[in-house]
């Protein structure tokens, strides 16, 4: 039974299949034999050898037409797996580091997307993000260039690097710029940060989605703020048990924080580096807590209405949701 999925959450450098990664290296001479093994899997054994690997792997892409075919790629397999919708987080800084204009890059990534949505009708978008460890400055770079740069498929701002580093009251401004320009707004908070990095990025970010969010756990006055205000985490099992955040996915809190009223949703992350994709973390996940289809379309249901899209595209994918659940009920 497929259930239809959305995802909000995942970094489109880091869905970048070994294969493809391998194929423009050998294009553009880039060595990569360091981040990739026989098998032809991604080699990393801690958080700072995955950053290295990342960035390696990221290095391949130099041109519009390759950053095309990686969203493609990316939104294509997506579809493959059942999902309706995604959102990925894009990079300036990494285009930067490429040699290309934030213009460029965008304009590559959206060729890829549209290419996806003409053969399988997946709907995408795009969140720019910061990145905290760079400083307060970059990230409002990031913002002006975003907003004085629009496309249509750039819907959302975003905070996204070392939660350790910078507190998040020093990128309120970028914020503040982002909201006003009519884009949504979301932060990693509360992965490697416990619940007071949660705490921070709601109060002077203001956002009303958060990056994986889930050490709000450790704070029950905090698990009940993010029911009652509604506050939606994007939540990355996999990718927190890949980390080291949580041992196994068995004492993962998703399945306590969505028990307590917290609006959750399933998302892949960095797919390939953390050996998951989007059906697998609902299958997943499922499994380990015994969910239903009802539930699992309940996730979905949820990304759909925190999906930072206008409200014509929301309808039309909410109508191919319950659809989609009538065919299977067999109605």
């Amino acid at each position: 039974m497929n259930v239809p999925k959305a995802e909000l959450h995942c970094h489109i450098e880091g869905a970048a299949p070994p294969s493809l990664v391998r194929r423009l290296a050998r294009q553009h001479d880039i060595d990569v034999s360091e981040i990739i093994d026989g098998k032809g899997k991604y080699v990393w054994s801690d958080f700072t050898t995955f950053l290295k690997a990342y960035d390696v792997s990221s290095s391949v892409f130099k041109t519009p037409s390759d950053y095309a075919l990686l969203a493609e790629t990316y939104f294509r397999m997506l579809a493959a797996e059942g999902a309706i919708y995604g959102e990925i987080t894009i990079s300036p800084d990494h285009a930067q580091a490429a040699g290309l204009s934030y213009k460029s890059y965008v304009e590559g990534l959206a060729a890829g997307i549209e290419r996806a949505k003409t053969e399988t009708a997946i709907e995408g978008r795009m969140i720019a993000i910061g990145v905290r460890h760079f400083g307060s400055a970059s990230v409002e770079r990031v913002a002006k260039e975003v907003i004085a740069t629009p496309h249509p498929l750039v819907t959302g701002f975003g905070l996204a690097g070392d939660e350790r580093s910078g507190h998040p009251a020093n990128f309120s401004r970028a914020f503040r710029m982002a909201a006003e320009a009519g884009l949504g707004t979301t932060a990693h908070a509360g992965e490697f940060g416990g619940p007071d990095s949660v705490i921070a990025a709601l109060e002077f970010l203001r956002v009303k989605r958060i990056g994986h969010g889930v050490r709000a756990i450790e704070d029950k006055e905090l698990v009940k703020r993010l029911a009652d205000e509604e506050i939606v985490l994007e939540v990355c099992p996999g990718s927190n048990v890949a980390l080291g955040v949580y041992s196994h996915l068995r004492f993962h809190p998703v399945n306590i924080l969505r028990r307590e009223g917290v609006k959750i949703t399933l998302n892949s992350d960095d797919p390939p580096f953390f050996g998951t994709t989007l059906g697998k973390e609902y299958s997943s996940v499922a499994k380990t807590f015994n969910w239903s289809f009802e539930d699992q379309i309940a996730v979905t249901r949820t990304a759909i209405e925190a999906a930072f899209c206008d409200a014509a595209t929301r309808n039309r994918l909410l109508v191919r949701l319950e659809s989609a659940v009538q065919e299977t009920s067999g109605n």
